[in-house]
Formats: C-alpha cells, sequence, structure tokens
C-alpha cells in the first residue's frame, strides 16, 4: 500500500495547528485562513522586492503585496532607513507631530477634493468615521451602498440587499442589529437606475452614497462610463454627499487615485494602505466645511491613540514621494502584459475566463460572461479558482487565496516575473 503523500509544507500546517489553539479560525482575517481555496495557510517568514519565502522554505512571486500597501515591494532600502530613523526618535507619543502634517499637505496636494484630513488607523476606521460626519453634515440617517463593495467591518456596511435592489438591508454577520441594518440602503454597482429608485422611495432621508470608485473587493471591477458622474448627479439633486472609498484605489488608480482618472469630485474620501507605506494607516477627508465638523474643531466625536504613528507617516510619507510617472508606466505596462498572458492560458487550455484589469490591478474570473458588478462576479467559478490557485501556489506564484479579490502588482516586479508566472499559469491551468 503507497504510503501517505508527504506535504509541501509541513512547517505551514504545523504553524497554523499552534495558530488555530490560540486565534479564532487560526489567523487575523479570515481570507487569509484559505478556506476559499481548500488549502492550509502559508505562513511568511520574510519579503524582499516581489517575492516572499514561507516558512518551508519555499519562494513566490507575490501578487498580494500585504493587499494593496506595497506598491513599492516588500522593504525597500529606502523604507527600511527612514523607519529605523524615525523609531530611534520614539515609536509613538500620543501627541502631535510634524510629520502628520507634513502627510496631510503630500495627501491634499496629490487629491484635490481633500481640503482638510483626519487620520486613524485602519480603512474600517476610516470608512466608519465617515459615515458619522456625513450623517451630521446632512442631518440624515440613511446611506446607500453597493452590492459586492466593501468598506471595512464596521456595522452599517456588513449589509446586502433583501430580494431586490432597493430592499432595506439585511446584515450578512451576527451581532449587526437588524435596526443599524435597516439604515444602510442597497443598490447595484455600474446600475445608476438602482440608484435613483432608492433615493426616490426614500427622499430626504439618505445622508450619503459610499462607493469604492473602482471596485476591488468582489474582484476588480471598473467603473462604466458615466457611473461615477451619474452618481454625483443623483447626490446634487438630493442633497446627498458622495464618499468615495479610495482605499484600495488611492494612488493605485493614479496619485490622485480614482477620482482624478475619471474627473469626478467626491465630498468625502477614505483612504488606507498606500499612504501607510506598508504600517497600519488610514484616513479620511473631503471638503473642509464638512471635516470642521469633526472634533475638537467640531461636534462630531473620534478619536485614536495611535492615529497619526510617527512610524506610519514617516512611512507614507516616503512611499507617496517616491511615486513617479515612471512607477506607474512601469506598472501598467506589467498589469497588461499579466492580464494578457493570463487571458492566452486559458484560451489554451479551454478555460472560460474572463479577466478584469485596471493599472497594477486585476482579477482573473473564472466565467464565460463580462463581469460588470456583484451578481456577474458570483457566476464565476469558485472551485475552477481554488483549482487553479493550488496549481499556482506549486509552481512558485502566489495569488490571492479568493476568487473575489485583486491581485496587486510592485514597482519591484519585473517582465521576467510575469513571463514566470504566465508560464506558471499555462501549467496550471490544465489542471484546473
Amino acid at each position: 500500500m503507497p504510503g501517505k503523500k508527504r506535504s509541501r509544507y509541513p512547517q505551514s500546517e504545523k504553524l497554523f495547528a499552534q495558530s488555530s489553539r490560540i486565534l479564532p479560525g487560526g489567523v487575523n482575517s479570515p481570507v487569509r485562513a484559505f478556506k476559499f481555496v481548500g488549502a492550509t495557510p502559508l505562513f511568511i517568514v520574510r519579503g524582499r522586492g516581489a517575492h516572499i519565502e514561507d516558512a518551508d522554505g519555499h519562494t513566490y512571486i507575490d501578487y498580494v503585496m500585504s493587499w494593496g500597501p506595497l506598491i513599492h515591494g516588500h522593504a525597500p532600502k529606502g523604507l527600511l532607513k527612514t523607519l529605523a530613523a524615525t523609531a530611534s526618535r520614539g515609536t509613538s507619543f500620543g501627541a502631535p507631530t510634524e510629520l502628520e502634517t507634513r502627510l496631510a499637505h503630500r495627501v491634499a496636494m496629490l487629491v484635490p477634493s481633500i481640503e482638510r484630513v483626519r487620520f486613524v488607523s485602519s480603512g474600517t476606521e476610516a470608512a466608519m468615521s465617515a459615515v458619522r460626519v456625513a450623517r451630521a453634515a446632512t442631518k440624515r440617517d440613511k446611506i446607500i451602498k453597493f452590492e459586492g463593495c466593501y468598506h471595512g467591518h464596521a456595522d452599517a456596511f456588513l449589509v446586502q440587499a433583501g430580494s431586490g435592489a432597493t430592499t432595506l438591508g439585511v446584515p450578512t454577520s451576527l451581532g449587526v442589529p437588524a435596526a443599524v441594518a435597516a439604515d444602510t440602503l442597497s443598490a447595484r454597482y455600474n446600475d445608476l437606475e438602482s440608484v435613483q429608485r432608492v433615493a426616490d422611495q426614500h427622499p430626504g432621508q439618505i445622508a450619503a452614497i459610499f462607493v469604492e470608485p473602482i471596485a476591488g473587493n468582489m474582484g476588480v471591477v471598473t467603473p462604466r462610463d458615466g457611473f461615477l458622474e451619474g452618481l454625483r448627479a443623483i447626490c446634487d439633486r438630493h442633497g446627498m454627499l458622495l464618499v468615495f472609498d479610495e482605499v484600495i484605489s488611492g494612488f493605485r488608480a493614479a496619485t490622485g487615485g480614482a477620482q482624478k482618472v475619471f474627473g469626478v469630485r467626491p465630498d468625502l474620501t477614505c483612504l488606507g494602505k498606500i499612504i501607510g507605506g506598508g504600517l497600519p494607516v488610514g484616513a479620511y477627508g473631503g471638503r473642509a466645511d464638512v471635516m470642521a465638523l469633526v472634533a475638537p474643531a467640531g461636534p462630531v466625536y473620534q478619536a485614536g491613540t495611535l492615529s497619526g504613528n510617527p512610524l506610519a507617516m514617516a512611512a507614507g510619507l516616503w512611499a507617496l514621494e517616491e511615486l513617479s510617472p515612471r512607477l506607474y508606466k512601469h506598472l501598467a505596462k506589467l498589469g497588461a502584459a499579466l492580464a494578457a498572458g493570463l487571458a492566452d492560458a486559458a484560451r489554451a487550455a479551454g478555460v472560460p475566463l474572463q479577466v478584469n484589469a485596471f493599472g497594477s490591478l486585476l482579477t482573473p474570473f473564472f466565467t464565460d460572461r463580462p463581469v460588470r458588478d456583484y451578481q456577474s462576479a458570483l457566476a464565476a467559478d469558485t472551485a475552477a479558482y481554488a483549482r487553479f490557485f493550488r496549481g499556482m501556489l506549486a509552481r512558485g506564484i502566489y495569488p490571492p487565496p479568493s476568487q473575489f479579490e485583486a491581485w496587486f502588482l510592485s514597482g519591484a516586479h519585473t517582465p521576467r516575473d510575469i513571463d514566470k508566472t504566465v508560464k506558471a499559469a499555462r501549467d496550471a491551468m490544465k489542471e484546473v
């Protein structure tokens, strides 16, 4: 009788068994558990450039890049030098530092809609705070979000639509009160008519529309022509604020975010990821009159001991200062090559695949139909993606462990990395 097949990842499996005895599900964020791809999570010990190494000594070309912040790659020398110099002066003060002001000015310079900004410690905190400010500014309670768009795990956003796009929200997580969910209304991404119906059904009650201008949390889905402009017009007609969640797209789509690319000015913007250079950070900002409501300038309370942490501020300054037209050109070229290579690999294997891409972001959806919204994203074959993921992992490529996530490129990726990835995809597609 043949013996049991030896695992490629014994150390990761051992570490996961240990973590599962103390951490819920063995992880500190659900997607890391690899449940969506039927595998045991890899425990990472180091990263450099575009590559990471797991606890068993395997190296991978990384397309998760800490879910987006690492636009310059893992552990760039300039960032390490900046962090060391900053840490030598102290890691946290709970008091103002000049670094906060410098980063705030840099963000406002790059994102014209941001006239005032408040730093927090995560994208979730930024979106949660923006809801509070929007409600205070309009003296209304309800908000509109879109199916498949993710704005963190605050109660107001853990909501899906009911039987139709205009029904009141119902919680998608235990612990979210029904009364809270009832103030969150859902519409369909890329469908202005669904938004208008919601607005018409709740006149004078909706504070804001929250949207990812380039969706990244159902996989990458780009806005149809006129969609964002239409949202701006609906908000103006109904006295609502338009809030762009650019935690992913901010500084990925362009230095000024998706709002610069599409020429649509929101009232408030949520940021994160790149503005912390890989350290925990978030921010929300926008019109000066709206942000004047935030304490201590105004009556909307929001606070945080580690908000404006000097290490995160210094890392963010370094990351933003290193952005350049040359970097974005490099990322766009690599992104286009990777998207085309994945599509060609699937075509050669006879596998249905749609690749949605925008600059340094992309998602290969295992479906034969275009993906324009959450419902069409859900039509993707998640089992096929799981087989593809495991095949890529075995060939030294680390894609996101879920069909419904974005792949991220960095300035550290090279054409050779893309060639190796496409070659691995050709082989992995045969196993799908």
